[in-house]
């Protein structure tokens, strides 16, 4: 009985464990819209109006820059095609400090926090087609604090 209890207690903790890692679900229908850009796209900026932050701390995913508190759904998934050589500049705007996790075709993980004053952004120099899941997260874990996602090409100097 007690040994019973033990590893119950041990698959408890280890499923714990493995759900803060994959707690990010790409898998899963973005909350606030599914973006299909093609390069060259119009209007540019394109934004998306989204609701930040969340209970699931981004450090589990471990990247560098990854801080906040997001969702476990994407916000935005952004379905791109690049060409043109032209860059892709994925970025948040909000009154609060927000940060931005991405999930990128490759299934790579990159985050940002602070890129211009307190808004984050990411700029993809020769960025990769396919899809892009975007979350936003927040310093206010379990706030939602308005925020618009954009996606443009030409990005900050």
């Amino acid at each position: 009985m007690f040994s019973r209890r033990i590893l119950a207690g041990v698959a408890a903790l280890a499923l714990a464990g493995a759900g803060g890692v994959a707690a990010q679900n790409f898998s899963l229908p973005p909350s606030f819209g599914t973006a299909n850009l093609r390069f060259n796209f119009a209007p540019d900026p394109f934004v998306v109006n989204v609701t930040a932050g969340g209970t699931i701390p981004a450090e589990r995913i471990g990247g560098p820059g990854c801080v906040g508190a997001i969702a476990q759904a994407p916000d935005v998934r952004l379905n791109y095609q690049a060409g043109g050589g032209l860059p892709l500049w994925i970025g948040a705007r909000s009154r609060a400090d927000v940060t931005l996790v991405v999930n990128l075709p490759n299934g790579q993980w990159v985050c940002n926090d602070d890129f211009q004053g307190t808004d984050p952004g990411l700029v993809f120099r020769q960025p990769m087609s396919g899809q892009y899941d975007i979350w936003v997260g927040s310093y206010d874990r379990g706030r939602g604090i308005p925020t618009q996602v954009f996606f443009s090409e030409v990005p900050p100097r």
